[in-house]
């Protein structure tokens, strides 16, 4: 028998009559009875005797003692020609032309911007906004023959007969 989870009126967890009115005080008290013996009355910090009267003349005593080290220049001639002369390296690098391969329509293969255009989804009317009327002539055109078979093909394989009969 199984049964209704979504229908269950007690939750099955009960507490004592007043448990929550009087819990804070018992705790409270139980904290009280541990820790009444081992409260101490110390504070824990200490300072040495004499403490507060010999500070100033140790602080004092220890800014006025100089410091004999040897001190290293941040910006020495011989770190400025360093860092100068492999800033004109890194330069003279990034402007040669070695590293420039500048791409032309030249060194465009066909099926480079063919694959470009599919894998972009660029459709025909985006591309017949590129063209003009002018990059178009009429020579083109007729110049063009096409095999009935090739034509066929096209159509059978680009339009549906459903359309044009419904026209």
């Amino acid at each position: 028998m199984q049964t209704n989870l979504n229908n269950i009126k007690k939750t099955g967890f009960k507490t004592p009559g007043n448990y929550f009115n009087t819990v804070e005080d018992n705790i409270m008290n139980a904290i009280k009875q541990e820790n009444n013996h081992n409260i101490s009355k110390e504070t824990g910090f200490k300072t040495p005797d004499n403490y507060f009267e010999t500070i100033e003349d140790a602080v004092l005593n220890k800014l006025n003692k100089k410091d004999n080290s040897k001190v290293i220049k941040l910006f020495s001639r011989r770190n400025l020609i360093y860092a100068s002369s492999i800033a004109a390296a890194v330069l003279l690098l990034s402007n040669l032309s070695l590293f420039d391969k500048e791409v032309t329509f030249d060194s465009l293969d066909t099926q480079t911007v063919e694959n470009y255009i599919i894998s972009e989804g660029i459709d025909s009317y985006e591309l017949a906004a590129l063209l003009s009327e002018d990059d178009f002539s009429e020579v083109d055109f007729l110049d063009e023959t096409i095999n009935a078979e090739t034509l066929e093909n096209y159509l059978l394989e680009n339009l549906e007969l459903e359309e044009l009969i419904i026209e």
